[in-house]
């Protein structure tokens, strides 16, 4: 397998995109996720870079400096009340600074509107070469595999493919013959992480945030058959690894918790043959 790694921007929230880069350069990933889309969730700063901003600026001279690169940006939500196409100025920026990809979810019921939405998602992305990564959180509106690949398939846009979240996908009963029918040239990337073998009430979605958000396990430690789902996906995707924990960030700090989730990502890996 030929994996690159990337750091995605939830593990280390608390860390600006120029900390990112600059970090993650030193811990070894290849790339960095950044959440450049400002969705106004409680206690998330501000994260946007609009170009030619000091904030740009200096995003762009930390890539210089390091040489890493940003993989993808998040998270352009399909949601009620949202035009998708306020989102250009993230995605010109993120494009210009070498992005290949953005991370989409969808939160609301209405069908019509949001493969309407986005189908104009995907036509403002393909602007600026980015390739549209669909994925399906468990306590999202569309929040099953088979929604995401019915969405993909009535869109029909060239950039448009999924990302698995192994989190996600276990918690909505993914199954590996789901996972091994998805076209491999709609696999771009996937999050990868652990969890409790234990999978909350799909009604409980407080408790199935707090995990995805706050509490999620470094691969091995959890019950999660990440193994499994990787060998039904190309062995050539960017891993971004999105293992938010607050407690072992209190406890280690942001850059040795980052540095246990690339050596334990990789370590799981070897250890299934697949490194």
């Amino acid at each position: 397998m030929s994996y690159k790694f990337s750091l995605a921007h939830l593990t280390v929230l608390g860390w600006s995109p120029v900390e990112m880069a600059y970090n993650a350069s030193l811990i070894g990933y290849d790339y960095i996720s950044i959440r450049n889309i400002n969705m106004g969730v409680k206690g998330e700063r501000d994260f946007s870079i609009p170009i030619g901003s000091p904030r740009y600026c200096a995003l762009k001279e930390a890539l210089d400096d390091t040489g890493i690169k940003i993989y993808d940006i998040e998270l352009a939500r399909v949601v009620d009340g949202v035009d998708v196409m306020s989102y250009e100025s993230a995605f010109e920026s993120g494009a210009s600074l070498g992005a290949a990809g953005i991370i989409s979810s969808i939160w609301t019921d209405k069908k019509d509107y949001y493969m309407e939405q986005f189908a104009k998602l995907c036509d403002l992305a393909a602007k600026y070469n980015l390739f549209v990564n669909l994925e399906w959180p468990s306590w999202a509106d569309v929040g099953t595999l088979a929604q995401v690949r019915e969405v993909i398939d009535t869109v029909k846009r060239p950039n448009a493919g999924v990302m698995l979240d192994t989190l996600h996908a276990s918690r909505a009963y993914t199954t590996m013959e789901e996972i091994e029918a998805i076209p491999r040239e709609q696999i771009k990337m996937a999050h990868i992480c652990d969890g409790p073998s234990e999978i909350p009430d799909p009604a409980d979605k407080e408790a199935l945030i707090f995990t995805g958000r706050d509490a999620r396990y470094y691969p091995g430690d959890g019950g999660i058959d990440i193994a499994g789902m990787l060998k039904r996906l190309p062995g050539d995707i960017v891993l971004s690894l999105e293992l938010p924990h607050l407690e072992r960030v209190a406890k280690y700090g942001y850059m040795e918790h980052a540095r246990r989730c690339l050596v334990k990502s990789k370590k799981y890996l070897a250890e299934k043959g697949l490194l």
